[in-house]
């Protein structure tokens, strides 16, 4: 059996900062060093082996999946291109207190983010969910069984759920919180409700 799991990056400058980042590659904080590293010690405290880690190409994903793989003593990550975050078109580098602003009323909040569902340039939720069944069926023609960790952001990842359980996106929209260097399991033997095999103490606003 193939148990594909999903760990977000580690707290970003721009994370701390208030900022939609999206394609923006700026450094983990010292705060998102931490999370990753506890999120390593999870994962080897709990006996999870990888036999393959892959990273999204943004530097705050890989350097979490660095850490990952060097504590647990494991090939260097693998880039995946298709694991970057949803360009976030105009919005990239605005402040995320300003998405109803200047997006509303094509928005989703929840309790923890707001959602633009529209912006010049963007990529659309619908758009993310054809990525992310072009992941997963990429990861499952390379492999067929064990353990697969995939290091990636918060919309693309919520989408990867989506598209493995065949979920409505606005629905995955609103169900949890992707936090920073939190991890989640896709499996055929775990129910879509108890996705979380690990959350991290989150520092954003």
């Amino acid at each position: 059996m193939l148990n594909i799991y999903l760990a977000r990056h580690g707290q970003n400058e721009d994370n701390l900062e208030g900022i939609l980042n999206g394609h923006r590659d700026r450094a983990l904080t010292e705060t998102g060093v931490n999370q990753a590293e506890k999120l390593a010690k999870h994962i080897k405290a709990s006996g999870l082996i990888f036999s393959q880690v892959y990273s999204s190409p943004l530097v705050r994903a890989y350097k979490t999946a660095e850490i990952i793989t060097d504590y647990l003593n494991l090939n260097k990550p693998t880039f995946f291109d298709l694991l970057i975050e949803r360009n976030f078109g105009i919005m990239t580098g605005r402040p995320a207190k300003d998405i109803e602003k200047y997006c509303a009323p094509d928005i989703i909040k929840t309790e923890t983010a707001t959602y633009f569902l529209k912006a010049e340039d963007a990529e659309t939720f619908p758009e993310l969910i054809m990525r992310a069944k072009n992941i997963l069926a990429e990861i499952m023609r390379r492999h067929q069984e064990g353990n697969i960790l995939l290091v990636t952001h918060g919309d693309i990842g919520k989408m990867i759920y989506a598209a493995y359980y065949n979920l409505d996106w606005r629905d995955v929209l609103r169900l949890f919180h992707f936090g920073n260097s939190d991890l989640l399991i896709l499996a055929a033997d775990s129910k879509p409700e108890e996705v979380h095999v690990f959350k991290n103490k989150q520092f954003n606003s």
